[in-house]
């Protein structure tokens, strides 16, 4: 169900303020979108804010934005939490279920930003009781895409792409001419690694991985950038959020960053969003959705940028796109597990137990032995999800500790 926004300026300026809720806010999604907030704050109003174990920087940012509610993950950290907003009125929790009781309270707009599969259940209860969720966890419908949407269905939610990339096709996707859709274009920018040989990223370190050229995002997805399993999640989220078939979904490669996704039509039309590699344009346009507000990013000049280059992703180098396109022509089980492998992958990278290329490997292998083991069927709720994940997990892991030693 779309928000009713009365379009009338002198209504607009008495209105009251948007109550939000930040699930992820000391993240780089979460920052910015409290930067936001700190632009315009007779706009909106902090309700609740959570993290995973960023004790100091949520408590500043509860201090700092007046909210009502914080909640760091790691149980822990409780009492850190409570002695840093001791005095300052807001309630602090911790642990899942607090995760959960931040995302089903009344705030209006959820800004669902946790990396990773931990952000499922949080952005699923918000989901559940029909708030407007701004989507920045790809987990959501990577690994329980039917479930997070009939969710999303059921409960008249409003459902919003935060992620640049499906951002653009939201806002050049004429719903009335979906039938004369022809594919959709997701960009890629290549990564830091765009141009290297596979031998040199055989030795990559963590550190070269996070050196994105263009975006400035946290660890696990700039190294899924560097891999472009970032890029082959968002093709398994734009099949389940514009409703297009497999054979419709595209991938080119953007080094500039600035055409963030197109929209090809039938009668040849091809209608891009363009916009400087900044996230706070997307998250900004979900926040004031339908309306818009300003940002401080920078503007494009086109003529000093000059031309805008474009190429075929290379699946031979970087596998890890071909197993996401893969995953979703089958189906099933298997985009739960990919998501789920990956994690593994890239914790272990990060953590400097494997290399570069063993993170592809490790998924691809992971997926044919859960496979083998009749690990197939379509997840039909959240606990089958759930299953699904710790089970690939457990046999990434094993990879992993193979490999280390």
């Amino acid at each position: 169900m779309s928000i009713a926004v009365d379009t009338n300026p002198a209504e607009n300026s008495s209105r009251a303020p948007k109550s939000i809720c930040v699930l992820g806010s000391t993240g780089s999604v979460g920052t910015s979108t409290l930067d936001l907030v700190a632009r315009d704050p007779g706009r909106f109003q902090i309700d609740a804010l959570t993290a995973n174990s960023n004790v100091d920087l949520l408590a500043k940012q509860a201090r700092d934005f007046g909210a009502r509610f914080a909640v760091v993950a790691n149980p822990d950290k409780y009492q850190d939490l409570k002695d840093a907003l001791s005095g300052s009125g807001v309630e602090a929790a911790a642990g899942a279920d607090a995760l959960n009781e931040a995302a089903d309270r009344d705030s209006e707009f959820v800004m669902g930003a946790i990396v990773g599969a931990a952000g499922l259940q949080p952005t699923l209860t918000a989901a559940k009781r029909g708030a407007c969720v701004a989507l920045a966890n790809k987990e959501c419908l990577v690994s329980a895409g039917t479930v997070f949407l009939e969710a999303v269905k059921k409960a008249g939610a409003t459902l919003l792409p935060v992620d640049s990339e499906h951002n653009a096709i939201f806002q050049v996707l004429e719903t009335d001419n979906h039938d004369a859709v022809e594919k959709i274009i997701l960009t890629a920018s290549g990564g830091p690694f765009r141009t290297w040989e596979k031998s040199r990223m055989e030795v990559a370190t963590p550190a070269q991985a996070v050196a994105h050229p263009n975006w400035s995002m946290g660890a696990k997805i700039s190294v899924d950038s560097a891999t472009l399993m970032n890029k082959g999640l968002e093709v398994i989220e734009a099949f389940y959020l514009f409703g297009v078939e497999t054979n419709q979904l595209e991938v080119i490669v953007h080094p500039q960053s600035v055409i963030h996704s197109m929209v090809a039509y039938t009668d040849g039309s091809v209608l891009a969003q363009l916009g400087s590699p900044d996230m706070r344009i997307p998250i900004a346009h979900t926040m004031a959705w339908p309306e818009r507000m300003a940002t401080p990013s920078p503007r494009l000049d086109l003529a000093e940028i000059a031309q805008l280059t474009f190429e075929a992703p290379d699946l031979e180098r970087f596998p890890a796109l071909r197993l996401a396109l893969a995953a979703l022509q089958t189906g099933g089980a298997a985009p739960t597990l990919l998501n789920a492998a990956n994690e593994v992958g890239v914790a272990a990278f990060l953590g400097e137990e494997v290399g570069f290329l063993d993170i592809a490997a490790i998924v691809e292998e992971t997926m044919s032995r859960a496979l083998s083991q009749g690990l197939d069927a379509a997840p039909a709720n959240l606990e089958d999800v759930l299953m699904l994940d710790q089970a690939g997990r457990v046999i990434a892991s094993e990879l992993v500790a193979a490999r280390r030693t």
